[in-house]
């Protein structure tokens, strides 16, 4: 028995050995970023924000820790009830769901909130590389092969659009059509779904929210209302513009300390680090990101299976999409959509899932020579 759990101890070193640690420090960097912009939005406090998402990351970095230490074929099996997982939370939050700013996408346990929407981008991830890891190149022109992959993506897509929240909903929609792009889906299908989106436009504009139409319209013409509908954007531009090449300096930034800057903790974190810390800080978070996509896409091309390669390459363009998309509104680039910015902005599920997310990379490039099959 001690010969067993010696061995079992040794095996459990040599896995930690073998983690992506250059992941683990880039990911810890970015964290610190955050911590750093917290603080200052506080006005140099740990409380509220920075205190709190440190105890969320340090949770966070221990379920990745986990995850990435469990064999990656549990992980092929447990696709399907995470999935399944995932859409019964999605009830949940249309029965019994916290409202926020006119939307219910929160369960409120108690002790903690959860998005479950979040976590749903996870799942529907993992059930689309599970579903074609064994899919041959015959299957991924046959229009019956695929319908299945759009059926789930649309459930939880449907059920999103109800509470309502637009950005996630999209988000899912475009992790699903780069899974079907890796997968191998011929080029006709992603014409035709372009033009059906540009063809659904006007009636999808019929549908929208008010407040939907209204970001799009402030996004179009900022300055017809600054004061208003426009004010979020507009300070956002001030801001960075301010911040120059170096920098207001830490602490010192007036936008985001006079309360100019609204959301400054959470969408427009960004804005508040560069504001203070100029181009350079900007461009410094900029490297960052572009260092972890560049080795999560290197960790997948090292797998051998296909779930692993599927897994890991959506997950790291997941990330990269909820940054893209969070600095391109923050610049005025796209419509304020109210995507966080991974790592950086404050929020409980957003980081977790983000942790999740790398969990499962750093499982995938571990257990890349494993043999995955169905069960």
């Amino acid at each position: 028995m001690r010969a067993i759990i010696i061995q079992s101890e040794h095996g459990l070193l040599h896995k930690l050995k073998q983690l992506n640690w250059v992941l683990v420090f880039l990911i810890i960097v970015m964290a610190s970023v955050g911590f750093a912009a917290l603080y200052s939005a506080a006005g140099g406090n740990l409380s509220p924000w920075a205190s709190r998402q440190m105890v969320r990351f340090g949770i966070g970095f221990a379920a990745m820790i986990v995850i990435a230490l469990v064999d990656i074929r549990w992980w092929f099996r447990f696709a399907w009830p995470s999935y399944f997982i995932g859409l019964g939370l999605l009830v949940i939050v249309e029965v019994m769901g916290r409202t926020g700013g006119g939307a219910e996408r929160w369960i409120d346990l108690g002790f903690m909130q959860i998005q479950p929407s979040e976590l749903m981008k996870i799942a529907v991830i993992m059930v689309l590389a599970r579903y074609f890891h064994s899919a041959s190149p015959e299957d991924m022109k046959r229009i019956f092969f695929l319908a299945p992959a759009l059926v789930i993506m649309l459930a939880p897509v449907g059920m999103v659009l109800l509470q309502p929240n637009l950005g996630t909903a999209l988000m899912i929609m475009i992790n699903t059509a780069a899974m079907l792009f890796m997968a191998g889906a011929p080029i006709w299908m992603f014409l035709t779904g372009i033009a059906a989106v540009c063809g659904a436009v006007p009636v999808a504009w019929h549908f929208m929210h008010d407040y939907q139409k209204q970001r799009v319209m402030t996004f179009l013409d900022p300055e017809s209302d600054p004061l208003g509908a426009g004010y979020h954007i507009t300070q956002s531009k001030i801001a960075i513009g301010s911040g120059g090449i170096s920098g207001k300096g830490f602490l010192n930034g007036s936008q985001s300390h006079l309360n100019f800057l609204p959301e400054k903790q959470t969408d427009f974190i960004y804005t508040l680090w560069v504001e203070e810390f100029g181009l350079i800080g900007g461009m410094f978070v900029l490297v960052l990101l572009a260092l972890m996509f560049t080795y999560g896409i290197w960790m997948a091309v090292r797998i051998r299976h296909n779930f692993g390669r599927y897994l890991c390459l959506a997950l790291i363009i997941n990330f990269s999409l909820y940054a893209f998309i969070n600095i391109a509104m923050v610049m005025g680039l796209i419509p304020v959509v109210g995507i966080p910015l991974p790592l950086v902005s404050y929020g409980g599920t957003s980081m977790l899932a983000v942790m999740i997310g790398f969990g499962l990379m750093m499982s995938c490039h571990l257990y890349r020579d494993s043999k995955v099959t169905r069960v």
